[in-house]
């Protein structure tokens, strides 16, 4: 007997012996780790209907606070009743589930009371919505890491309360697929807060990992190797990709959903009071400049070229919608995302008035503002979409009470007024056992083509039998696949359209420069120019702009003065801006520069590493505010409670 076959029987007669709770126990462990590296599969018809169709809700920025309980109370009342009516196939809560600030908005730490209050109230929602637990997914958001040295720690309160972290959810990134009888939906959620939670407002930005791409890469393309059914991809995070940095090896987000050419991103961070419209198209093309991807100055990519190649074996483009959504916390709002035979769409609904007796959501025709992709049109002109999924108007809908008559209007905006050219009864086509009531209309869609994307629109109306009649929004829609050019306001442009991670350093090298050229080239002139500049020489030809140039030689000419502007500059380049404590409960100071702050690593040793960038941008100014607040009000906490620091 050689010694491996000695071993090699021991180990056989060790499972033997082991007690069957604890190969049970085994077991449960081995298959939540596959069910993390594969996801989640769930059958959402099970012979309920209806079979074209699924659908999931999504919340985001509920901001649990001590200090404002009428935001989980809402959020019991309100949220709990309608996911019953609903009956979604899943529930994504996307971020910022607690709020994690003092009264008086100076203090940002993790606040236990709040985790209890939230861990209680997902329990009465799952009690009173009748659903699975299993079917929530709740993600981190900024303000649930604020303070939170390392993951897992005593502070990481979102791994013992959360959703996620009840149910050992415990990856970065947690997929699930709901799979109906054509299609497979593939859900993955990503959750890119700093490792090491710094404390606001120095964590405003999503930072992702290499190794957290390469594992959202991995879960995205789960289903690839396998033939048959099309997958629908949507991955859902908390933070907007004009929010979101580079990893190490300057890779993105974006780069990530771009190859596979997810449907959409659903995200939050926010809220409402930058605009309702934070929506963006993503599109890789040749002729994309690089500035184009640094700015978008729209929320389309304009098009590259108006022709579609129907070819054989022509490349089709790689695109994405990224759909943020309102907030809880004022808002009251919550999603709802349908997928009806490829086709992906949503509605944002309102609770500031209460709860709402019937939900009615258009699934086709999509609305060609924020739906509608280049590869609609190129599937409608190429006739590669599947016909029968554009014979009908379809719709959702959801009642508390049971819905006598549903009718679909189309009215036509061309002569300048909305003259409605289509009036149908829908006919109910799920089951009386069926998540919800499905209902369609046949038409003649060929009849609505258009080169213009918004001059027919859309409504839905139901009764129910209280006489009581819904209405959904006005939607434009194009049969063609042609996508309306929406444009943002100047706000709603701010946070969406530029991408600050990338615009930091150019546009923080560009202000030095700026100072660094307006202080030595009047001082060289002054040194090697033979002309003597003076009041006279600039007053000659009058004007403000002639005026620039003498001030700054005047200013050269105080060296008191040019010096100390100089030291200023140079002092923030290669010092510290700020010297504070960052984390809750931890009386060293650590320092920020414009690389971040230099915290000590909790796994490399005592090593120290820069956190926090492009997030230093909002520090300063946020800091000085703060400071002036504390002088007005005569406060002074000291201590852990709030950052001590200097301004350079």
């Amino acid at each position: 007997m050689t010694a491996s076959t000695f071993l090699l029987g021991l180990f056989a007669a060790a499972i033997v012996i082991i007690p069957a709770s604890v190969a049970g126990t085994a077991e449960q462990l081995i298959s939540s780790a596959a069910e993390q590296r594969q996801g989640r599969v769930i059958d959402v018809q099970e012979g309920r209907g209806p079979e074209s169709v699924v659908w999931v809700v999504q919340l985001s920025d509920l901001h649990f606070s001590v200090h404002n309980p009428e935001r989980a109370l809402d959020f019991i009342n309100i949220i709990g009743p309608v996911l019953r009516m609903i009956n979604p196939s899943l529930v994504l809560i996307t971020g910022d589930l607690t709020d994690g600030k003092s009264k008086d908005l100076l203090t940002m730490k993790q606040d236990e009371i709040e985790w209890l209050e939230y861990k209680s109230a997902m329990e009465d929602v799952v009690k009173r919505s009748g659903l699975d637990k299993n079917i929530f997914y709740d993600l981190r958001g900024n303000h649930d890491s604020f303070g939170v040295p390392v993951v897992g720690g005593s502070f990481d309160f979102f791994s013992n309360y959360s959703i996620n972290g009840q149910l050992k959810r415990t990856g970065r990134v947690n997929s699930v697929t709901l799979e109906t009888a054509k299609y497979k939906h593939l859900f993955v959620g990503l959750d890119t807060t700093m490792p090491i939670g710094l404390r606001g407002p120095t964590n405003l930005f999503g930072h992702p990992t290499d190794e957290l791409l390469a594992e959202l890469d991995s879960q995205l393309s789960q289903w690839d190797s396998q033939p048959g059914k099309p997958v629908i991809k949507i991955p859902f995070g908390h933070f907007p990709l004009s929010f979101s940095a580079l990893s190490q090896s300057q890779r993105s987000l974006e780069d990530i959903f771009l190859k596979h050419s997810v449907s959409a991103y659903l995200c939050g961070h926010l809220h409402t009071r930058f605009g309702k419209n934070l929506k963006r198209h993503h599109q890789v093309s040749d002729n994309i400049r690089t500035l184009q991807k640094l700015v978008q100055l729209n929320m389309h990519h304009l098009p590259s070229d108006s022709s579609i190649n129907c070819s054989f074996g022509a490349t089709q483009p790689n695109e994405f919608w990224e759909w943020e959504m309102g907030d809880w916390r004022r808002s009251r709002a919550m999603r709802i995302v349908a997928i009806d035979r490829g086709h992906v769409s949503y509605i944002d609904l309102d609770f500031k008035v209460g709860l709402r007796k019937t939900i009615v959501m258009p699934t086709f025709p999509l609305d060609s503002r924020f739906m509608l992709t280049s590869s609609s049109r190129r599937k409608y002109e190429c006739q590669h979409m599947v016909p029968s999924s554009f014979e009908t108007v379809r719709a959702l809908v959801f009642s508390a009470s049971p819905i006598l008559s549903v009718v679909v209007r189309i009215y036509d905006s061309k002569p300048g007024t909305f003259d409605m050219v289509m009036e149908t009864e829908m006919t109910k086509i799920s089951g009386e056992s069926s998540r919800a009531e499905f209902y369609a209309a046949p038409w003649n869609y060929r009849a609505f083509e258009d080169p213009s994307p918004d001059r027919y629109w859309l409504q839905i109306e139901a009764i129910d039998a209280m006489q009581r009649s819904t209405v959904s929004e006005m939607r434009a829609f194009s049969i063609d696949g042609i996508t309306a050019q929406t444009s943002w306001t100047w706000k709603e442009f701010y946070v969406m359209g530029f991408q600050w991670s990338e615009l930091y350093y150019p546009i923080l090298w560009s202000i030095v420069s700026l100072i660094l050229s307006t202080l030595l080239i009047p001082r060289a002139l002054l040194i090697f120019s033979r002309k003597q500049y003076t009041y006279r020489y600039f007053i000659a030809g009058k004007g403000f702009v002639r005026g620039i140039p003498w001030v700054l030689l005047e200013l050269c000419r105080l060296p008191v003065v040019w010096s100390g502007i100089l030291g200023y500059v140079i002092y923030l380049i290669v010092c510290p801006w700020f010297l504070g404590q960052v984390f809750v409960h931890n009386e060293k100071k650590v320092y920020m520069t414009y690389m971040g702050w230099a915290v000590e690593s909790f796994n490399q040793q005592g090593k120290h590493e820069y956190i926090g960038v492009p997030d230093v941008m909002e520090r300063k100014k946020t800091m000085i505010a703060v400071r002036k607040s504390e002088h007005q009000n005569g406060m002074d906490r000291g201590g852990s409670e709030r950052f001590s620091w200097w301004l350079p």
